[in-house]
């Protein structure tokens, strides 16, 4: 992997926004691999979720998923 440097702006709005970018991203990769594949990933993201000890960092990761899955099947 390149040692890229991905600058982020401090700013609340701005990180949102790039939030909000990157699960487009992953819908619409999730789209162009298929179905199948597609489930696999978000199940073995799903599993990944309950091994986490942080119980405030797992719900966020839930709540992402669920919104992937939302615009994902839409």
């Amino acid at each position: 992997m390149s040692n890229e440097n991905f600058a982020t702006s401090d700013d609340p709005q701005v990180l949102a926004q790039e939030v909000a970018f990157l699960k487009l991203m992953v819908t619409h990769m999730l789209k162009a691999i298929g179905q199948a594949d597609a489930g696999k990933v978000v199940i073995n993201m799903e599993r990944y979720v309950k091994t986490l000890g942080d119980q405030p960092e797992a719900e966020v990761f839930t709540n992402t998923i669920q919104q992937i899955k939302t615009a994902y099947r839409q």
